[in-house]
């Protein structure tokens, strides 16, 4: 798919057409006004400080709008992109969120002898989990800034039985959790030196972390958190190098002990890219949250998906379960994606008016300053209308420009990464994610719309005040 397919598969019917009709009056009102463009162009040129303090005024508030609504469509994507729709997830009756659920009566091993489940190798793809937010002190804490963060960390049973339950790989080079979860500081000790330049192989062991020393804990991170906890080594630190983000053999401190990376999940995109995932036996007793939080089953699609969700909801009589299809169950946290639209809105109704009021402000300004030749127009022959669709026209333009720089500028935001909350309507647990901002043909129409809209508000009522000008008390 090309750059401008991929654009305009992003935006929606509705606002394509709104867009089309609003260019389409824009070049029909170009070709209406008959007072030649060169002279409408030549007016904005003389006043050219007053013009570009009136574009700039639009270029802020289309940039800032453009980079809000990236960053709600980076959460919108994020929550939409993750789970897979042959996946159901099962949570204690009454839960809403892992973070509440507590399965510590239920009988898994039933579970995963219920038909509608698949199999793989004679085992049922059933993935046990428990999912913690977790205090993390930071390394570096920067002068008043906060010295820790939620980290969020999933313990399972079997993270590579998990891996294939949530569709997750591994990059090259990597390795799932073993069955023991831990580590010698050894073992670990080699895997960094594959990972590590000669300068830092050949440092001497006293120069280690002494925390090392003990057992390390096993962790496969994924991309996001890998990125996060690069960001807080020491830049100085002479046991690692400044990476964009952890690999295989570098260890990162968490609950009292040192952890060290056997792999990082290709999860860019999703929720699991913000978790740590480890063993449940070791991280549940190190953190008081021994039971599991939530079981993940996979049926064979979609439709069988909803059917296993049916019956673990109706028909399961051992126990009381909440039962979703994995993808609803992420898109339904976007509580807090709602929150931000309202505040957005509220944001640029504000930065709408102050705009509207920056054009009209340069209008009438221009009307004042040009109330002879305004005059000398309308003994030329010129209508009262061709008069007042000229100063529209150039209250159009001037957004028409700002609009589109401002677009530009936003455009700059794609790609950047931003950390947030996800969380559903009904409040409360949430995950804190590490997700992309995305600027779409939707968000720049938007943006390219509303400078138009401001322009032509703006414009208006100037325009309105020039043609009630009589010809000859105009030029006294």
């Amino acid at each position: 798919m090309s750059f401008v397919q991929s654009l305009t598969s992003s935006a929606s019917r509705p606002v394509l057409i709104a867009t089309g009709v609003a260019l389409l009056l824009l070049i029909s009102l170009f070709f209406m006004v008959q007072i030649p463009v060169q002279y409408l162009v030549r007016n904005l040129t003389v006043r050219w400080r007053t013009t570009a303090m009136t574009a700039l005024a639009f270029v802020l508030v289309i940039s800032l709008l453009t980079v809000m609504m990236a960053f709600v469509n980076g959460m919108y994507r994020l929550t939409q992109s993750s789970g897979r729709p042959g996946n159901v997830m099962l949570l204690a009756d009454g839960a809403t969120d892992e973070s509440f659920s507590n399965l510590a009566i239920l009988d898994i091993g039933d579970i995963e002898n219920q038909p509608g489940i698949l199999h793989e190798n004679d085992k049922p793809l059933c993935s046990r989990e428990t999912y913690l937010v977790v205090n993390q002190p930071l390394q570096n804490p920067l002068p008043g800034r906060p010295k820790s963060r939620f980290t969020q960390v999933r313990g399972l049973d079997d993270a590579e039985m998990g891996g294939r339950v949530h569709g997750l790989n591994l990059y090259p080079g990597g390795a799932w959790i073993s069955p023991a979860g831990v580590r010698e500081a050894a073992a670990a000790k080699d895997d960094a030196t594959k990972n590590t330049t000669p300068k830092e192989a050949t440092q001497p062991p006293e120069a280690k972390d002494a925390s090392t020393q003990a057992a390390l804990i096993e962790a496969v991170v994924g991309e996001g958190v890998a990125r996060v906890l690069a960001s807080d080594r020491p830049s100085g630190s002479s046991t690692a190098l400044a990476k964009e983000r952890l690999d295989v053999g570098d260890t990162f401190p968490l609950g009292g002990r040192t952890w060290v990376v056997t792999g990082v999940m290709q999860s860019a995109g999703s929720t699991f890219d913000s978790e740590i995932w480890t063993k449940r036996s070791i991280v549940g007793p190190m953190f008081g949250k021994e039971s599991c939080t939530s079981v993940v089953v996979r049926a064979a699609g979609a439709k069988e998906a909803r059917k296993l969700k049916d019956f673990f909801n109706t028909q399961y009589k051992k126990a009381a379960l909440s039962a979703q299809v994995e993808t609803e169950y992420f898109e339904s946290l976007t509580g807090t994606n709602r929150q931000f639209l309202f505040a957005i809105g509220f944001v640029t109704v504000v930065m709408a008016i102050g705009g509207v009021m920056g054009v009209m402000n340069t209008m009438f300004a221009a009307v004042s300053n040009r109330v002879k030749d305004i005059g000398v127009l309308r003994l030329m022959g010129y209508s009262r209308l061709q008069v007042m669709l000229a100063f529209l026209l150039e209250s159009l333009l001037i957004a028409l420009v700002g609009g589109a720089l401002g677009c530009a500028l936003g455009y700059l935001a794609d790609g950047w990464t931003a950390s947030s909350i996800v969380s559903s309507a009904a409040g409360g647990g949430g995950k804190f994610v590490v997700l992309r901002l995305t600027v779409d043909l939707q968000t720049l129409l938007l943006g390219l719309l509303l400078a138009l809209g401001m322009g032509l508000i703006g414009g208006a009522i100037p325009a309105l005040s020039a043609v009630r000008l009589k010809p000859l008390e105009a030029l006294r």
